[in-house]
């Protein structure tokens, strides 16, 4: 059964995404437990994890700004750290996320593509912070499995999910759909969890991540007009013969090759 939710209200609460599949983890505050004997026990923070999908550097504005301005993000560069150099362990959609789930290699945790299963013998982090007396939620885009280890809430896209309209697999609810535009129905639904659905006297971990801005970089239809009459520069590197460099020579990369001229292009 499908059920139609229409998304709740503000997105000004909670820094509407934008990053990299590098990953942010912020402390957004501690609390202190009771003091127990008289003397106070250690401060656990509550960790918020953001993430979004295929951000290229170039796209955050703390980076660059000749592209777009992404004020939140460069917000936490300033008060936080900028990575200037940095990798990581495997950039792939689904492989990335059992890496940060797992803290292992592709190769331990055995999801080494997008399509090979999750080992779910794999104890994830979240499942010892769970154990630790901590809260746990997922909302947005895992793009592995139905029922993630260690939540005590989750609404996860099935598979890569859709921009518009998009379909959850719920904890409670089964498979539901929610009109609207997936980067608001994911903060929506992470806001109603902070604000009514956590017990405030525990420390929490909360994973905030986002479908956008992968492929096909679809946006918000009050977006559109802006993007559409923008002009971006050129890059250097467009007509490239990428001599010397066998690898990105036969990446599937290509404008004219290896893209879709409406859903990647966006040229109708």
């Amino acid at each position: 059964l499908i059920k139609m939710i229409q998304p709740s209200t503000t997105l000004k609460r909670l820094l509407i995404p934008i990053k990299f599949i590098f990953f942010l983890t912020i402390l957004i505050g501690c609390k202190s437990e009771t003091k127990s004997e008289g003397k106070e026990e250690a401060e656990r923070p509550n960790i918020v994890f953001i993430m979004s999908d295929d951000h290229a550097y170039q796209a955050i504005s703390a980076y660059d700004n000749s592209l777009i301005e992404t004020p939140n993000i460069d917000r936490i560069a300033k008060m936080g750290m900028l990575f200037t150099n940095a990798s990581v362990t495997n950039s792939i959609c689904a492989p990335s996320r059992a890496t940060i789930l797992t803290g292992k290699h592709s190769h331990i945790n055995g999801k080494v593509d997008n399509v090979s299963p999750f080992d779910t013998t794999n104890v994830t982090f979240p499942q010892l912070l769970q154990k630790a007396g901590y809260q746990t939620a997922m909302f947005g885009k895992l793009h592995f499995g139905n029922n993630p280890k260690g939540f005590d809430q989750f609404k996860i896209l099935p598979g890569q999910g859709s921009y518009y309209n998009p379909d959850f697999i719920t904890k409670n609810e089964g498979e539901i759909q929610v009109k609207g535009y997936v980067t608001d129905i994911v903060t929506d639904m992470t806001l109603e969890w902070l604000d009514k659905e956590r017990d405030k006297q525990k420390p929490f971990m909360l994973m905030y991540l986002h479908k956008a801005p992968h492929r096909s970089w679809l946006m918000a239809e009050r977006h559109m007009e802006e993007f559409t009459n923008k002009t971006f520069p050129e890059p250097e590197t467009l007509f490239d013969d990428h001599e010397g460099m066998p690898a990105a020579k036969v990446a599937q990369m290509n404008i004219d090759g290896n893209m879709g001229w409406a859903a990647d292009s966006k040229l109708y």
